[in-house]
């Protein structure tokens, strides 16, 4: 079996064990980016010389029994992460020379547990958008059909790691962007309790609802990766101060006691029926591993897309005013009759900027100037807290809510981004998980009679994403979806 055909975990106990060394394992990933991703577009930067590097320090340092529990793993990391020495673009043309002089609290984490970052992934711009067709780069397409979208905005991993690139790789998720992708690439996507991991370093879309998470290929890869970037961090305060459990352990426990609840109410239109059919079939897997499923009623998650759309637009129209050209981002070439600094700020903002973002900006700006605010900004926090209370009064009699993470196939590329609204539509089932702050998981589930993947979503209690592993693990252990590979 090649190294490219074994999961995370595979991987990381055959270099401990000394079957092989990081060096070989990386080589021959970075010879498939080579050969594969010409047709995918799923790397902005491969780092190739700086990971044959670090895996030969790793191979050189490593001793019987080394604690380090990502030895010499090959991992790729979104490109809204910052990473030392290495260009962060967000996918943006405002980025596009923007070296960062630090880590990610997340991807130091990986570091230092001995993994090796291959590269930086694609993404939509910002984190913005649903189809990875955003990118200042080009689109990402889906491992599965090359004319399909493989989800966004974290597209470039989930593409990455299903067609294996990489065994593993890191996203971010502020309204379904890790698991929507995962579903549309048949992979693994977690997106942790706000909190759970730090967002220090991560390029800021909409800061109350941004979260870094893993992709993929098996629960157990997921629940590894969890375990080293979760925790405290003292340069992110909103990170949580809770013990991170060891989420590798009794993972295969089985689900008798397990409730899970399914709100039929929010399923009954806009899904496509294979998905439907896919979701029918993934329930009744469910029940035959020991869990009982439930009905349950999420009354406001319908008005979850409007909700989202005003938070998320109005907190990226704040975080995105820092990239005006006058430090470290793209500046504009003036006309030398233009000098004044506003025409500066907005020849740099038009030029640096995506027709997506620069949409986003203006919706979030309005939604929160004078004689708006509370009308659309301060009605939609309120609604936030609606839905966050739906969520809680669900967990007292359910452990888990199970629902399709996207109510589509992967879509030709072309066929929603000149459609706003029905590219927005696409995130109904993931959003409300990002407006509770509440951790969540797509497993692979099948595939439609065309071959393409389908995803299911568990969405838990707040920090229990030992649970929803768990959960998902059991799904896991009762099918082999996981193990199908895309022919590239």
């Amino acid at each position: 079996m090649t190294a490219t055909a074994q999961t995370l975990v595979e991987i990381r106990d055959a270099i401990a064990a000394g079957e092989i060394t990081s060096t070989n394992i990386c080589s021959e990933y970075l010879e498939r980016i080579a050969a594969v991703d010409g047709s995918l577009n799923a790397f902005n930067n491969v780092t190739h010389e700086q990971a044959l590097e670090r895996a030969a320090a790793v191979d050189r340092s490593r001793t019987a029994g080394d604690p380090r529990p990502l030895l010499g793993v090959p991992i790729a990391i979104k490109d809204n992460l910052c990473t030392r020495g290495v260009p962060t673009t967000a996918s943006s043309r405002i980025l596009e020379n923007f070296v960062p002089p630090y880590d990610a609290t997340a991807v130091s984490r990986l570091e230092a547990a001995g993994a090796i970052v291959l590269g930086k992934t694609n993404c939509d711009e910002f984190g913005m958008g649903s189809s990875n067709e955003n990118s200042a780069f080009g689109p990402v397409k889906n491992p599965w059909n090359l004319t399909r979208s493989p989800g966004g905005s974290s597209g470039g991993s989930a593409a990455a790691v299903s067609a294996r690139l990489v065994p593993g790789a890191l996203g971010s998720d502020t309204g379904g962007s890790i698991r929507q992708p995962a579903a549309l690439c048949g992979v693994v996507g977690l997106k942790p309790t706000y909190g759970r991991v730090s967002r220090y370093g991560l390029l800021a879309f909409a800061s109350s609802l941004d979260q870094v998470g893993p992709l993929t290929l098996t629960v157990r890869d997921a629940a590894l990766l969890l375990e080293v970037i979760a925790g405290p961090d003292p340069r992110d305060a909103t990170t949580a101060p809770q013990q991170v459990p060891r989420y590798t352990e009794n993972l295969d426990a089985d689900l008798r006691g397990v409730r899970l609840g399914v709100p039929s109410a929010l399923l009954d239109s806009g899904i496509d029926p294979e998905i439907s059919q896919a979701f029918s079939a993934a329930v009744e897997v469910f029940q035959s591993t020991g869990a009982t499923v439930s009905d349950i009623t999420l009354p406001h998650a319908q008005y979850a897309i409007p909700v989202y759309y005003l938070l998320a637009t109005a907190e990226a129209s704040s975080n995105l005013a820092r990239y005006d050209g006058v430090r470290y981002t793209h500046r504009a070439e003036l006309d030398p009759t233009s000098t004044t600094l506003r025409a500066m700020y907005d020849q740099t903002r038009s030029e640096g900027f995506g027709e997506e973002v620069k949409r986003r900006i203006m919706l979030g700006t309005y939604a929160l100037s004078a004689g708006y605010y509370d009308a659309y900004y301060l009605k939609a926090q309120q609604v936030r807290t609606l839905i966050l209370r739906d969520y809680e009064q669900a967990f007292d009699s359910v452990d888990a809510v199970i629902m399709p993470t996207s109510p589509v196939p992967a879509f030709t590329l072309g066929e929603k981004i000149k459609d706003p609204l029905q590219m927005y539509l696409l995130d109904i089932f993931t959003v409300s998980a990002n407006l509770a702050g509440l951790p969540a998981i797509s497993v692979p589930a099948g595939f439609t009679q065309e071959r393409l993947p389908v995803g299911v979503q568990l969405v838990g209690r707040a920090f229990d994403e030992g649970g929803l592993l768990k959960i998902a693990r059991a799904y896991e252990r009762n099918n082999g979806w996981w193990k199908e590979t895309p022919n590239i």
